[in-house]
């Protein structure tokens, strides 16, 4: 009998970066582009398509698909937001909004460096980011700061929407998301 062996994974450190952004309350949205420029495009669970939609975020996607194709090779994860969708955050249009804060800057912004001889990559006009709440070692005061600025001030997404959800925090040494909901975090979703 042979079984191959496998052994205990590395353990990461707690105490190193996190990014803690905003939580936005919408639907989780997916842009894939291939090595040879095709587009997907997805919700959280599925590929859809204008005709097996998801809040008619494909139909958006593939009116927008040249300047979503300028993202690069690879899966773009984000929130599709306002409308009628979820909370709404009181505006009228939707809106997509990526996760990835490090490796993306807003159109309009200058590029921050981002590692030995590489620059964030310009998003097109159409594509916003979750906002970025705190950057720096983890610690559980910053996590209670982010909660207590969104409590205060309300939604950074959406200024003057009082009602956010929560943060997000992503541990880069163990390249792992949670969250943490200003409302019933205590519960399971599935109550």
């Amino acid at each position: 009998m042979s079984i191959e062996f496998e052994g205990f994974p590395k353990i990461p450190r707690l105490y190193r970066e996190v990014v803690i952004s905003e939580k936005i309350d919408g639907t989780n949205s997916l842009v894939h582009i291939t090595d040879d420029h095709q587009m997907l495009v997805g919700s959280r669970s599925r590929w859809i398509t204008p005709d097996q939609d998801n809040f008619g975020f494909a139909a958006w996607a593939y009116a927008h698909k040249d300047e979503l194709l300028t993202l690069g090779p690879g899966r773009h994860f984000g929130e599709w937001w306002g409308g009628k969708i979820q909370r709404g955050y009181g505006v009228q249009e939707k809106r997509f909004s990526l996760f990835n804060t490090t490796r993306f800057c807003l159109h309009g912004e200058t590029p921050k460096q981002i590692g030995v001889g590489k620059l964030q990559h310009v998003l097109p006009p159409c594509v916003g980011l979750v906002p970025e709440l705190y950057r720096g070692l983890f610690s559980q005061d910053a996590v209670n700061q982010c909660l207590q600025k969104l409590r205060y001030n309300g939604s950074y997404a959406a200024p003057g929407f009082g009602n956010p959800e929560g943060i997000v925090v992503f541990h880069e040494a163990s390249g792992a998301l949670y969250k943490v909901t200003l409302e019933g975090d205590e519960k399971p979703k599935s109550l």
